[in-house]
């Protein structure tokens, strides 16, 4: 918009009828000196014109001063980015929705076409390479439909690019021929970026390097980029760690505002900070925790009450009075929004002083929590609670395996721990009844086996072995869904907005494709429309023994939605709670540190506002699935390269999972997935049976599905993408298969039971 026209000069003091009219104005006078018109007005105008408007008309239509102007136009270019408005080759606002534009995220794919994710909901967009040319994965675009694909998808236009968010990427730079580039890790980047020779810097060909995009990619430009990091060799120490930070824009340095203030923090827990707490030094809580946990955030102290039940202390880290809302430790905990474990480094939400130091409940010092007392019965309900800002002192750090040899008399704890044995016994007690109340209540108990990477001296991995969960776990586990619930119970009941877990139950279509899944087996959920989580669990234990559990359990676990953070209390269906919130870990988890928050303004007679949460939200489920995808890929990179050097090699496995280009195996032992393409499979043509999750063959009849046994020999194990080849040996024997079988030797056992049964011995 130029500002060679004349436009009309009005006082600072006063404000133009048109702008009078505004229904946001009393909001942006309480933001500007001088308030512009709001966004809403500036659209609500837009919608009543009905047509496109001169830039430079409205501008005098609104009366903006010379001084007003340069801040109007920025507003403007503000709601072109967001996609509220759009400018086109004439000068003329236009409003999006108008020109039938849509807005949305675009999705790369590796093989070089790319979809946009509408921000309004509906079905994705294809783009082709041609489209995909101009941007990068993540961009925001406005598009319009240009018709369909060959296979009768919407495809998409690009009418402008509203946010390039690729600032640096992440990968391995070449020089060939002359010529600089990079080749970014993240596939769904299919372009490579250009680097000219004099913006490589000390980079070698073939190292991992991080790169500023100065150019962004266009209808008739490559993207370029200039080397901002070198980290090293591919194949170096913790590389995959240092990719996977960059790659997943996980924050991973404290910023010097935020360390600052985390070193003006003491050392220990000050005498001023214990006004107004109730001391609770004096009884023995204790943490249990894993062998190499170094943040402790739950310590736990239980005592029987004869006939009447238990009392229930689980003491949390007070984080919330060290970090204030809107400080730097929280906006840097909110961005971060939980910690992230890769295998051997952790990436913490907040500094050391505080997620090992001050709000870690360590041993034999003083610390500040947050307290959940409750009153539990005999039967395993809650009968009533407490909360209250305390100072504990901890016992003992213990340890999950130390105390179920001692619960299990494998072992016997010292003269000093023996103390504690009694209050460990009532603990043992009351996991017991709140075992009986959890399946009473219905609550779903998917059975998973967690595996450990164990390293050699080099950094690389030495063995794949399995996490024995034993009592004790499930111990501290029971404890926590105790305090959890009572805290969603607390905030509830008393109306202050927070964030709740929300894990809801299968959509139509999923519930659909279950039951049918399950009739072929001669098995019904039950529930009708709407199964409970009772109806699960009463499935998972009809089935717990029959050969083909596990299968039956996978397909039962992906029917269910994702669990997200949000302000509407949708119950847990997994957990088969009306209502649940995470308050256990503001050390790790910033919904926790929000529920803390929320908690205290109950006990001070206040309440935060709920403006906002929603968002909030939204961004924490995000920075939840980061850190699950850079976890997943860490775990693949080590996994490739253990498999490097057994190539050739035979193994047994089970399918986890069919795809419509092959099936997935996962070995038994030693917990690597690799990939059957479906080429290997036989002579025949694959047809993949999506509801049945099956691959089948059109002329021999041959069926792969998932969890079939199946004998494989490991073909290829390429790091630069993480994945691993497998061809196919054998096929042990369907899931099907194995029921059958089974179930034609039950009567047989029955037979036999019926006909030795009446001798007596």
């Amino acid at each position: 918009m130029s500002t060679n026209k004349s436009r009309s000069r009005v006082s600072k003091h006063k404000i133009p009828a048109i702008r009078l009219a505004d229904p946001f104005y009393e909001r942006e006078i309480e933001r500007y000196e001088s308030p512009l018109p709001s966004r809403e007005y500036i659209l609500q105008l837009l919608t009543e014109a009905g047509c496109p408007v001169d830039a430079e008309a409205f501008a005098e239509q609104l009366q903006i001063t010379e001084d007003e102007f340069e801040l109007f136009q920025r507003r403007l270019g503000a709601m072109q980015r967001d996609g509220q408005l759009m400018i086109n080759r004439k000068r003329q606002l236009c409003l999006p929705d108008k020109l039938d534009l849509i807005k949305g995220r675009v999705e790369g794919h590796p093989d070089g076409f790319g979809f946009v994710v509408p921000e309004e909901g509906g079905d994705d967009l294809y783009m082709s390479p041609k489209e995909m040319h101009r941007v990068l994965h993540g961009d925001k675009v406005l598009v319009r439909v240009a018709g369909l694909d060959r296979r009768g998808r919407r495809e998409a236009k690009i009418v402008e690019v509203l946010e390039h968010v690729n600032t640096h990427i992440v990968g391995r730079y070449y020089l060939e021929g002359g010529v600089g580039f990079l080749i970014p890790e993240n596939r769904r980047i299919n372009q490579d970026i250009l680097v000219p020779t004099e913006n490589a810097g000390t980079a070698k060909s073939g190292q991992v390097v991080t790169v500023e995009i100065v150019t962004q990619p266009g209808a008739h430009n490559e993207a370029v980029g200039r080397v901002a990091e070198v980290l090293g060799s591919y194949t170096g120490p913790g590389m995959e760690i240092e990719i996977a930070l960059r790659k997943h824009d996980l924050p991973h340095v404290f910023p010097p505002e935020v360390e600052a203030q985390a070193a003006k923090l003491p050392a220990t827990v000050q005498k001023k900070d214990m006004a107004g707490r109730e001391d609770i030094r004096h009884l023995p809580l204790v943490t249990i925790d894993g062998e190499t946990a170094r943040d402790f955030d739950d310590a736990v102290y239980c005592e029987p009450q004869g006939r009447s039940g238990f009392r229930l202390i689980v003491a949390i880290a007070d984080v919330s009075h060290y970090v204030r809302p809107r400080d730097a430790l929280d906006t840097e905990g909110y961005n971060r929004g939980n910690s992230v474990y890769f295998p051997r480094r952790v990436i913490p939400m907040l500094p050391e002083a505080l997620s090992n130091g001050l709000c870690s409940l360590n041993p034999e010092v003083d610390r500040l929590s947050m307290v959940c007392d409750m009153q539990i019965s005999s039967t395993g309900s809650i009968k009533e609670y407490r909360f209250y800002p305390a100072v504990i002192f901890s016992h003992a750090r213990l340890t999950y395996n130390q105390v179920w040899d001692w619960l299990s008399g494998a072992a016997q704890p010292d003269a000093k721990q023996a103390a504690l044995m009694p209050h460990l016994q009532a603990l043992d007690k009351l996991f017991r009844v709140l075992l009986k109340a959890r399946a009473k209540r219905g609550a779903i108990d998917f059975g998973s086996t967690e595996t450990q990477i164990i390293f050699d001296d080099q950094g690389k991995i030495k063995a794949i072995v399995p996490v024995i969960r034993n009592d004790a776990h499930r111990i501290i586990e029971e404890c926590m869904l105790a305090a959890n619930v009572c805290a969603s119970d607390y905030l509830h009941a008393n109306e202050q907005p927070a964030l709740f877990r929300v894990h809801e139950g299968p959509t139509p279509e999923k519930l659909a494709a279950l039951r049918g899944f399950l009739a072929e087996f001669g098995l019904d959920l039950g529930g009708g429309e709407k199964p409970h989580a009772k109806d699960y669990a009463a499935l998972l234990e009809k089935i717990k023994d029959r050969p083909d559990h596990g299968l039956l359990q996978t397909v039962m676990l992906r029917s269910l939605r994702q669990a997200v953070y949000s302000p509407d209390n949708k119950g847990h269906f997994g957990l088969a709670y009306e209502a649940y919130t995470h308050f256990t870990s503001p050390i790790r988890r910033y919904p926790d540190l929000l529920v803390h928050r929320g908690i205290k303004a109950v006990l001070n007679g206040e309440k935060l506002p709920a403006k906002g949460l929603a968002e909030v939200g939204v961004h924490c489920s995000l920075t939840e699935r980061r850190a699950d995808d850079a976890t997943r890929d860490v775990d693949a990179w080590l996994k490739t390269y253990f498999m490097q050097d057994r190539i050739g090699d035979e193994y047994n496995g089970t399918v986890s999972a069919v795809t419509s280009f092959g099936m997935f195996v996962a070995i038994d032992d030693i917990f690597i997935e690799g990939l059957v393409h479906v080429s290997e499979l036989g002579q025949d043509y694959f047809h993949y049976d999506q509801a049945k999750h099956m691959m089948l063959g059109e002329r021999t009849g041959k069926r792969y599905r998932l969890g079939d046994r199946v004998r494989i020999k490991v073909m290829r194990a390429d790091i630069e993408t993480s994945k691993i080849d497998f061809s196919l040996v054998e096929q042990e024997g369907s899931a099907l298969d194995m029921q059958r079988a089974f179930e034609k030797r039950e009567p047989e056992k029955k037979s036999a039971k019926s006909r030795s049964g009446g001798k007596k011995k």
